[in-house]
């Protein structure tokens, strides 16, 4: 019989810091370091962003890439979709 005095408290994961007004911390897994590449240069082509950072994804193998966009200097694509987004966004109920 255990107690509730037996069982250990779960240390609460670190809190992740939150990025400036504008920018999102994007994170990428994949199983190729190629494939996460080229996600992020999709990103970066449509926004400005951050140096990749490239780590280990696990045991599995893969790669998992961490960058930081700015969605108040879109490019285009991202530009026209953000700018017809937002007249969509204000016809909702």
């Amino acid at each position: 019989m255990t107690s509730a005095h037996d069982t250990p408290t779960p240390t609460p994961a670190p809190a992740d810091s939150v990025p400036p007004a504008g920018c999102a911390d994007v994170r990428i897994v994949a199983a190729s370091p190629e494939t996460a590449r080229r996600v992020a240069e999709v990103l970066r082509h449509c926004f400005d962003s951050t140096e990749q950072r490239s780590y280990p994804a696990g045991r599995e193998g893969g790669t998992r890439l961490h960058l930081t966009v700015d969605t108040t200097h879109p490019a285009e694509p991202a530009g026209t979709w953000l700018a017809t987004s937002r007249d969509s966004a204000a016809d909702r109920p």
